[in-house]
């Protein structure tokens, strides 16, 4: 059975405090949380409640976690990618009263889905996910659960696809907020957080500038949309590579140039995946690539750029510097890959995921839809549901607040007049 990340520690003690300052470092950063924290401490809206958390175990995530319980949840959390908990961390929440962390970084399949396990093992009221690998495990294997959970929410564009489709098929039992689907979270997360920290993972780890490289970004959603941008900002010229045609005609309409991955092999120096799909680059793009590339992936699971296939071409691979695999083709020429392929943001060696500011956001947005469904589980049936869109509208009020920033309000006679059919000409 796994243990909580303290028991696994060689110096427990020195970990929690390396951890515990990342995370005050973080809560002074985020007062949506902040102003949360305070609500949930007064009025313990989680008593009673059982919270089973995988998600990536580092300091933004933590403050959530901590927040939870200061509400009176026991909490239970573990990783929700092999490389993308800070041990560090993990050992400060495990500390925290009211919440056991199992999250561990580096850890291989079994002893990942192990802490999942572990985590469920809680036996959940309520489920916190990204990436959805703790809502399918309970329904593979403990269904018997099902009929306690109140609901869940999920944070990221994968696990939300992942959970339409459970929902399609009808395998989806209880009900599931599509946090990543909100604007308050997909505005800012997805694009200037994906955006940000994506390509400050990729300089940091590779040393290496964006201006005057071509930056070949794969898809062209909210996450691509933001890399692309971010990557244009830092005199990169950049290539799109879209399945969808309207996306496409979006990138074209905004500058960039719009080419099939199979053109943009020949003529890209960075490569940053970002659909949620697999094998978006393969065998085919390798050997049309230039000589030196870096290969990177923004996106939740490693399953973009086929690694298989890139070993078996290649005639040696080793460790170029630390986070970056070089795979030497049999001509000389060294193709480049970051992170194992995993989400480069939080899998590179000094990945520190999104910036604190934009995951207050997001995290401010879970936080809400968990007290909703504690306050208003019983309105909703299995099956995935918006965020309602005044806890979206709470969350940006405390935002603006905040950063000192006053806005408009509609007058009485202007709301009517929104709200009726009948004014015309």
């Amino acid at each position: 059975m796994t243990s909580p990340i303290s028991e696994r520690l060689d110096d427990a003690d020195a970990a929690r405090e390396s951890g515990r300052k990342k995370m005050d470092w973080a809560i002074q950063h985020m007062p949506i949380c902040g102003a949360l924290r305070e609500r949930f401490e007064a009025d313990q809206p989680f008593a009673d409640e059982r919270i089973g958390m995988a998600m990536h175990v580092e300091a933004k995530t933590a403050v959530l976690a901590e927040i939870l319980a200061v509400g009176g949840a026991e909490v239970a959390i573990t990783g929700c990618n092999p490389l993308s908990t800070h041990d560090d961390v993990s050992a400060a929440l495990d500390a925290v009263d009211g919440v056991t962390s199992y999250a561990e970084r580096g850890v291989d399949d079994e002893a990942y889905y192990d802490a999942i396990e572990a985590v469920i093992d809680h036996e959940p009221t309520i489920t916190v996910d990204d990436g959805a690998d703790m809502v399918f495990r309970i329904h593979q294997e403990h269904p018997e659960l099902i009929d306690s959970i109140v609901g869940g929410a999920e944070e990221t564009t994968t696990g939300v696809h992942r959970l339409r489709a459970m929902d399609d098929d009808g395998e989806l039992d209880y009900p599931m907020f599509a946090v990543n689907d909100t604007p308050m979270k997909r505005l800012f997360d997805n694009i200037h957080g994906t955006g940000e920290s994506a390509l400050s993972a990729i300089a940091m780890t590779t040393n290496l500038s964006w201006a005057g490289k071509t930056v070949v970004v794969a898809g062209y959603g909210y996450c691509g949309k933001g890399v692309a941008s971010k990557a244009a900002g830092q005199n990169a010229d950049v290539v799109v590579c879209e399945v969808e045609p309207r996306k496409a005609l979006e990138a074209h309409m905004e500058g960039y140039d719009v080419l099939p991955m199979e053109e943009a092999a020949k003529e890209g120096d960075v490569f940053i995946t970002t659909t949620g799909n697999r094998d978006v680059i393969t065998r085919e793009h390798f050997e049309n690539m230039q000589d030196g590339v870096l290969l990177a992936n923004a996106g939740h699971f490693d399953v973009e750029i086929n690694l298989d296939e890139l070993d078996d071409l290649a005639a040696e691979r080793y460790e170029a510097r630390d986070g970056v695999e070089s795979f030497e083709m049999p001509d000389g020429r060294r193709l480049n890959v970051l992170a194992e392929g995993r989400l480069v943001n939080l899998a590179a060696p000094v990945g520190l995921g999104h910036p604190v500011e934009v995951m207050d956001q997001s995290f401010g947005i879970q936080a809400v839809c968990v007290r909703e469904l504690v306050e208003n589980g019983d309105a909703y049936d299995a099956g995935v549901h918006e965020v309602p869109d005044e806890l979206d509208k709470e969350v940006a009020e405390v935002k603006l607040a905040a950063d000192g920033v006053e806005f408009d309000s509609l007058s009485d006679e202007q709301r009517e007049y929104m709200d009726s059919w009948q004014h015309g000409t």
